[in-house]
């Protein structure tokens, strides 16, 4: 039976182990398992696979982590990201289940932050949002929940806002044009974007003299 010969934390990874036998490295494990162990400990060939399968856990769990660190992700992308990592099926489930018990994956949450980054950022219409949300493979319950109080006008006006100093000089023509063109590939239907549109341009004549390009006869 293969004989644990040695135990050593990695200099980089505090919460891991190299795992020596026969004086030979076998595998990385994580810390609270290899503390389970000692030097100079006989294991059987089951024991060692139980071990490797933990390893091969763990290593998975901190790759996932690692990609949730740079923004949250759905339960569906995290998958994506491990099979394309080519990680078993049984393990890709087992570090799933690890993450939502742990609040690290949740779909609500989620697709509440997809909204709000995106109202911050690139506001969008319902349809638009919807669709991202769909391609990331979130439940259609929770688009429908997280959509249910949307202010598709708000959105749209915020958006607009957005290109204000873009169009400056223009005349009112070509502001409604380019203008309405932005929103529509926004996703905003024409009702909202006529709405928006009007109220914005109402809003420069009144408090910005010289917005617009007067010399044009419209």
């Amino acid at each position: 039976m293969p004989v644990i010969t040695a135990l050593e934390v990695h200099q980089r990874n505090r919460e891991s182990v190299k795992l020596f036998l026969d004086d030979k490295f076998a595998m990385d494990l994580p810390l609270l398992q290899a503390a389970q162990l000692h030097q100079g400990q006989l294991l059987t060939q089951a024991e060692v696979d139980a071990l490797a399968d933990a390893g091969i856990f763990q290593s998975a769990f901190d790759r996932a982590v690692r990609f949730l660190s740079y923004r949250p992700r759905s339960i569906a992308e995290v998958r994506r990201y491990l099979v394309n990592a080519g990680v078993a099926a049984s393990i890709i489930d087992a570090v799933l289940e690890r993450l939502q018990q742990r609040g690290y994956l949740d779909d609500l949450a989620f697709a509440k932050f997809w909204l709000e980054n995106r109202n911050r950022f690139k506001p969008m219409a319902p349809r638009a949002l919807r669709h991202e949300l769909w391609r990331k493979d979130v439940d259609a319950g929770i688009i429908d929940a997280v959509l249910s109080e949307f202010d598709a006008e708000e959105a749209a006006y915020r958006a607009a806002q957005g290109r204000l100093q873009r169009y400056k000089g223009n005349t009112r023509q070509v502001f409604r044009r380019k203008l309405s063109g932005m929103l529509r590939r926004r996703g905003f239907d024409s009702e909202t974007i006529n709405d928006v549109v009007l109220r914005l341009q109402q809003r420069l004549d009144e408090s910005e003299d010289g917005y617009f390009d007067r010399d044009v006869d419209e």
